[in-house]
This record gives C-alpha cells, structure tokens and sequence, in this order.
C-alpha cells in the first residue's frame, strides 16, 4: 500500500477533528477554514523529461523490466518531496514544480550501480527514497535538470541473522514493521521506533541518523549499525567488520548521517536483542518543566534508564499532545502540571527492578504517579501525531515540528529561546501561536527539545512557516544547539548545519563526495551545496 499522497500514512486513518477543537482554533488561534485540496487526478505534471535512450539504459540497469521505469503522473507525484508541512501545502496546491522525471525501482546492490552508471551517462541526477517520510526537504534536491527517484522497495529482505553474535542484515527498502516482523518470527527486536515507524525504512534511519523513542533503552539507531555496504557512482564501499575497531577513522560515520549524498545504501547490519517479554508504560507529573527536566536529568545520569523517558511541557501537557489520540482531554484541567511518560521492556525481573528504581527517583524529585492509564494512552497513539498534523492543515491551521538537542547546563535556554523565536514570528493580528515541547530522548550529558507549533496560516503559509523556522534555527544556532538531533538536515537545514560543521569539515566533506560521487549526481544540495 503506498503512503496518502497528500497527507501522511494510511489514507483510511484520516479522521477529521472533532468540532470542540476546530472550535478552539477558532477561538484560540484565529485559524480560518482553507479551500480543499486538489484530488489526485486534478494535479498537473510536466512531461517527463526522460529521452527514450536514457529510458532504454535505466530499464536495461533493472533487469530489462520496463515496469520498474515509471513516468505516469500518479507515480512521480507520489515521489514529490517529502512530508514535511511546506511539502504537503505545496503538493495539495498542484505544485509538481520538482517532481521527478522518472521512478526506478531496482532489486539489488548490482542493479542500483547499474541505475548510477546509466545516470551518469545520461546526466540525470538521483535521489534516493524509502518511505518517503522526510520532514527537511531530504527529498527536494535543488535541481540542475532531470533527477530520478531511486526506490528502493524491492529491497526489502532480511538478509542473514547470526543468533549467536545477535546481528542481521537488512535490505535499506525494509519498512520498520517488516524488519520487527522478520526479527520477531526468531524471537529478536531492533528496538528502533520513531514516530515514522509504520512508513520509514531501514535505510532511512540509517541515513538520517534516527533516532526511536525507545531510544533511552535501546539506543539510536546509528549505535545499532554495525556495518553498511554503499553503492556509489565511483563503485562499492562496504564498512564495519568487527564489533569494534582500532583500524583508522570509523568509515561507518562517513555513511550514516549522509542522505544519500554520498551513495546509495544497499545493506546494514545492525545489533539485535531479544524481544521484550514486559512492556509497561506509566504517567508521572510534575509541578513543571524545569522539575520534571531535572528529574529526568538524575534517572539519565545516576539511573537506573527507563527504556522509555519523556517529558512534555505545561502547554503540550495541557492541550494533551502526550496523548494524540486524545487532544483536548485536558483542556478543563487547572493542575495538568507536565506529563511524563516513562516506559520500560525486557524481562519481567529486569523491568520489575528498573521500575521500582526509577519510581524512587521521581518521587523524591517531586514527581507524582499517575498510574499506567497516560502511558498506556501514549504508546497507544505513539504514531497518531502526523494524521494529527493532517486534520489540522484540513481545518486551515499551520502545524509543524522542529527539533534539536544540547547539553543539560544550557537546555532552559535553549528551550526558552526557541519557544520566544516562534511565538515572536508566528503572532499573527496579535493572537500568538500555540508552541509546545517535550523533552523526547536523554543523554548522560543532555537531552533533545521537540517543538510542535500551532497557528493561523496567514495569507502564505509556507511563507509564514520559513520565517519561523529561519528564526528558530537562528535561535537554536545562538543557544548553542545542534541544528537537528534525528530529524536530519535535508536542504532545509543546510545553511546552518554548514555553519555548525564549519569550514573545514564542510571542506574535508567537500572532497568525500568529490572522491565517491565526482560528477554530483547524487542529491544534489542535499546536506552540502556543490563547491
């Protein structure tokens, strides 16, 4: 089944908001109802560009399977950019300005170095995609011409499982529930679950650097990769042999974090653990966000871990973000304080351990248990937040995230400065927006801040969201924080992951994607911009 086109994740779970929240929005944000989207079949595409030559090589590279070439409207709209909110605005406006002149779907390592022979043969630019699912314009490269989109769905196998060593090798077009399906069959878990889970890839993750929101039990995925085999346009780079090494730089970090700028990820081996027989979830509060932090700051550093740790702030506890499936439930609450969600798997003694530990802590450091319910509601909706986004650009309201991470001594600031940035530029006819935050993953030495904002869409959009986002980033920038802690940097972060990477390493990057891709055909202004 493929993604909605025009809005994220399984088109049978679009749900419409309830009138009490439009009515809010109304009230609230002085949000107004927009015109509807344009059905699929309204939607105007370019002719592909594609010459009957370079369709003969790409064809030839996939076997000689004519149908794993497409260029019908339905296919190449469905490869246009991502899902971020600027990406769905622009494509529910019909605006196929960057769509790709074609879709290849290869079967293979050998197949995918083919597809880039008879790109660079033929001048086409290629960008990789998996689910699909990026939020920073990973899928937008600045365009010098034709591109083709790479899917890589009919690599979707799990390759080898070593029981004893506890590794397997995955296929990149492995979408994440296929994997733990796989893994489960044998009794094993990856244990990576970001909120793009039913739709992102295996290589997806590791070209982002994601991270799941079980990351404090289970880490993030780029502590899972053991090995990655790259294709690229100058050949094959395969990376990691052992567990651990000594034997020069970790080519391995050249590959993850690189989306798809400096090859093709055609497999990955990663570390596996025995499926949980305990999962638990519970609800903690705190009288606020700078109480709660410091509690989750103590279980970070002194344990012991919870698998699952996070907290939301005043005004995501509120409006009962925490919960998606639930917004609104605790509008008529005067001591909703922050919610935290604190989850821990494994085994029933090991949990049992964990969670009396951890119990401990929170409630010495102010906490209050508020049962199993919140937490059970929380991985209940875990994945519900991008419909949640969807129903909100339905009613004419402005709905996106951000994020970044720093270390704990400087995450007031950081928070402050950030909420004060987006509240600042998205105030519109003097009504503020509604800014919301979670601490989502935590560290021994920080912890990152996901934002989700809330507005009125004022007359452009995806206007009024660049000006935030520019005064965000900038705000982060000057706090200290890092440009994005999983989401990726894509082209819309770019400018300022150059600035934080700085001269010299974008240089020594520089001549990585010299040396792997030399002709830049590979998504192009897609982390580095050409020299």
């Amino acid at each position: 089944m493929d993604m909605l086109w025009n809005g994220w994740g399984d088109p049978a779970r679009a749900t419409p908001l309830p009138d009490t929240v439009t009515g809010l929005l109304r009230e609230m944000l002085g949000v107004e109802p927009r015109d509807r989207a344009l059905p699929l079949e309204e939607i105007d595409v370019p002719e592909s560009p594609l010459g009957e030559a370079a369709r003969r090589a790409l064809e030839s590279a996939v076997g000689d399977r004519p149908e794993h070439v497409r260029t019908d409207a339905g296919t190449r709209i469905r490869h246009t950019r991502g899902k971020s909110t600027p990406d769905l605005l622009r494509i529910r406006t019909g605006d196929t300005a960057d769509a790709p002149a074609a879709v290849v779907l290869p079967d293979g390592h050998d197949e995918v170095l083919a597809v880039l022979d008879a790109c660079a043969e033929h001048g086409l630019s290629v960008v990789p995609f998996g689910g699909g699912t990026s939020v920073v314009g990973g899928l937008a490269p600045l365009l010098r011409g034709a591109f083709v989109a790479l899917d890589l769905r009919r690599m979707n196998r799990l390759l080898e499982l070593d029981e004893i060593s506890r590794t397997a090798r995955l296929q990149p077009g492995l979408r994440a529930p296929e994997a733990e399906a796989l893994l489960a069959e044998r009794g094993y878990t990856l244990g990576h679950f970001p909120q793009s889970y039913e739709w992102a890839t295996v290589g997806g993750f590791a070209a982002t650097r994601s991270s799941g929101q079980a990351s404090a039990g289970y880490g993030r995925f780029d502590e899972m990769v053991l090995g990655l085999t790259l294709a690229t346009p100058g050949g094959t780079l395969v990376t990691g042999s052992a567990p651990r090494s000594a034997a020069g730089p970790d080519l391995r970090q050249l590959v993850l974090g690189s989306e798809g700028a400096f090859g093709v990820i055609t497999s990955v081996a990663v570390r596996v653990r025995p499926a949980p027989r305990v999962r638990r979830y519970e609800g903690w509060r705190f009288a606020s966000f700078d109480e709660g932090a410091a509690a989750l700051r103590r279980l970070a550093q002194d344990g012991p871990l919870p698998t699952v740790l996070r907290l939301s702030d005043e005004a995501e506890t509120l409006i009962g973000l925490a919960q998606p499936d639930a917004v609104g439930a605790c509008l008529d609450r005067q001591d909703a304080g922050c919610l935290a969600v604190v989850g821990f798997e494994g085994t029933e003694e090991d949990t049992a351990h964990r969670r009396e530990g951890a119990a401990a802590v929170l409630r010495a450091l102010g906490g209050t248990f508020a049962g199993e319910e919140p937490g059970e509601r929380w991985a209940h909706g875990r994945y519900s937040a991008p419909y949640l986004r969807d129903s909100l650009l339905d009613a004419g309201a402005l709905a996106e995230t951000l994020e970044t991470a720093t270390y704990w001594s400087r995450l007031p600031a950081l928070y402050s400065a950030v909420r004060d940035a987006l509240t600042a530029t998205l105030t519109d006819a003097g009504t503020p927006p509604l800014v919301m935050c979670h601490i989502s993953h935590v560290y021994e030495n920080g912890a990152s801040l996901y934002f989700t904002v809330v507005s009125a869409q004022g007359d452009d959009a995806v206007a009024h969201w660049a000006r935030a986002k520019h005064a965000a980033s900038e705000a982060i920038v000057a706090a200290g924080g890092t440009i994005t802690h999983h989401h990726g940097v894509g082209t819309d972060h770019r400018d300022w992951y150059v600035r934080e990477a700085g001269p010299l390493g974008v240089q020594a990057l520089r001549a990585v994607k010299r040396s792997l891709d030399p002709a830049g055909l590979l998504s192009p202004g897609v982390l580095l911009t050409a020299d």
